[in-house]
């Protein structure tokens, strides 16, 4: 990664700390005449609009006044329900969610839907329908949520 890139990506980590935010991902495209900076995070608790604004503006005020960065559009938003978790602290506020799970378990990899029943530590409580079972978040290949209209 370039020094500008690094210094972008410490920026954003900066702004992020001491906030209820964490760090999903964060994107750096283009070069100093257009250059792209997407910052993706998440919350233990629900963000709204508002939050992503005050956190854009916090991003913003810093990059703004580093003459490096060149010419930027900033990006600030949450994952989305389309794209997997990857941080337990992103699994309590989908406890009663569907999931559509894809984990180690033993030399196999199982695929199968579940609800979020509990976490406790790194322990995640799943229900198939007809039974609870337990998954390590280290186990965890890949977890998304299933969007439901009922």
């Amino acid at each position: 990664m370039g020094a500008i890139k690094e210094k972008i990506l410490k920026i954003v980590q900066n702004s992020i700390s001491g906030t209820e935010f964490f760090l999903i991902e964060t994107n750096i495209r283009g070069d100093q005449r257009k250059r792209i900076i997407e910052v993706f995070v998440d919350s233990a608790k629900n963000i709204s609009a508002d939050d992503l604004a005050e956190l854009s503006r916090k991003i913003n005020d810093v990059l703004s006044e580093d003459e490096e960065v060149g010419n930027y559009r900033l990006d600030v938003s949450t994952p989305g329900v389309d794209r997997p978790l990857k941080f337990i602290e992103q699994y309590p506020k989908n406890i009663n969610r569907n999931f559509e799970l894809e984990y180690n378990f033993g030399d196999e990899i199982k695929k199968q839907k579940a609800k979020l029943v509990s976490v406790n530590g790194n322990e995640l409580t799943f229900y198939d329908g007809k039974n609870e079972f337990l998954i390590n978040h280290n186990q965890i290949i890949k977890a998304k949520v299933l969007i439901s209209f009922s």
